[in-house]
């Protein structure tokens, strides 16, 4: 891995919203392995893969194979628009969390500043693109920082300037969920003071002003995109990766379709099933599933066993809003408001790694609750727009 940690992205927008410090959401990959004697880490970028050669080539030198095992996840899909590229922000790293809060901060200390209502309405303008589960989380995330935090802290700036718009392509937020659930987020946002805007796509973005399909224009200098990804692939794998979506095609085992003895799993692999024809869930669940059958096949393989095809266990969805707000689709049940709430604190607290970082995030979370603060507002290292 490029990173010498592992990084818990369901949390990545506490991060990035100032509610969680970034070392609680991360735990060490050698701290991890170091127990097991048959595992060796490397922190290298892989820069290609040799399959005749059967070689992984990094910056720091090759690494040879028997067998290949790509989990490479997915990255930002901006869907060929450079100026969206260029000038929005994305959340699928922890430094791109810190950019995030640094960059709220600096737009509420640069609001100060500003004596015109109109430029300060456009540093306070926050533009998030993407109903699903990121971009709702962040949206009403910010509603509260609007709420407890500029309201309070920076009571020379009308906290009514703030304006935070949540812009979704479809016709419902949490598109992957069902419609009850999709109705109640929508319901939570605009009651919390977030602008919900369906059935509408951004066209562009110039850095101060974003211009809508239908023609209208937004001015803002924060644009958070999480509007779609694509796979994050690896030259020399071409050949068996969708065009369009960036996946490995692989059969039900895991094999990347025409590359012998190479896997994928997680969000970089592409499995079509009667059940799934456009392929699995980019979630957890579908990679950690994937990961925990293929290693039972590989020990199959070395006792001359057959192998299990994959088989997903849909364990349900769900995203959180805000303070008593969440939605939880677990089967046909789909839960919404408090109970929800407690359901996606529970399992995300018992899904980090490290008991550490666990105690910490239900110490954070606690005081949260009680002061109605979010613990971290500190422009540590702060953002720098491009020009």
């Amino acid at each position: 891995d490029k990173n010498n940690y592992h990084t818990f992205q369901p949390l990545l927008y506490q991060v990035a919203t100032g509610s969680l410090t970034p070392d609680t959401i991360a735990y060490p990959f050698r701290k991890t392995i170091a127990p097991i004697n048959n595992v060796a880490f490397r922190k290298a970028e892989v820069t290609s893969i040799d399959t005749q050669a059967k070689v992984v080539v990094t910056e720091k030198g090759e690494i040879g194979y028997n067998y290949l095992v790509v989990a490479t996840g997915s990255k930002t899909q901006f869907f060929g628009n450079q100026n969206i590229a260029k000038w929005a922000m994305q959340l699928k790293s922890i430094p791109h969390a810190l950019d995030i809060r640094s960059d709220f901060l600096q737009e509420f200390e640069e609001a100060i500043y500003l004596t015109n209502e109109k430029d300060q309405s456009r540093v306070l303008n926050f533009v998030v693109v993407g109903g699903g589960p990121t971009g709702v989380e962040v949206s009403g995330a910010l509603a509260e920082i609007k709420k407890n935090i500029l309201k309070t802290e920076y009571r020379e700036v009308d906290a009514n300037l703030m304006q935070i718009w949540l812009i979704e392509a479809n016709d419902r937020l949490l598109k992957s969920f069902t419609p009850k659930s999709s109705e109640k987020a929508k319901r939570f946002l605009e009651k919390m003071g977030v602008n919900v805007l369906l059935n509408t796509r951004v066209a562009n973005y110039y850095g101060n002003y974003i211009e809508l399909s239908d023609g209208t224009k937004i001015e803002t200098e924060t644009l958070i995109w999480s509007a779609g990804v694509k796979g994050a692939g690896i030259k020399g794998l071409e050949n068996a990766q969708d065009e369009r979506s960036g996946h490995y095609r692989v059969n039900v085992f895991n094999e990347i379709e025409g590359i012998p003895n190479t896997y994928a799993i997680g969000d970089i692999a592409q499995m079509k099933t009667e059940d799934y024809p456009y392929g699995h869930p980019m979630v957890a669940p579908t990679a950690i599933q994937q990961a925990e059958n293929l290693c039972k096949n590989f020990i199959a393989k070395t006792k001359n066993r057959k192998e299990k095809p994959f088989v997903y266990k849909d364990k349900g969805s769900m995203a959180t809003i805000g303070r008593y707000k969440a939605v939880v689709d677990l089967g046909k049940v789909s839960l919404g408001g408090f109970i929800a709430w407690l359901i996606w604190m529970l399992i995300h607290l018992l899904s980090i790694v490290g008991f550490k970082n666990r105690v910490l995030i239900l110490f954070n979370w606690i005081f949260k609750y009680f002061s109605f603060r979010n613990t971290i507002r500190l422009i540590i290292r702060p953002y720098q727009r491009v020009n």
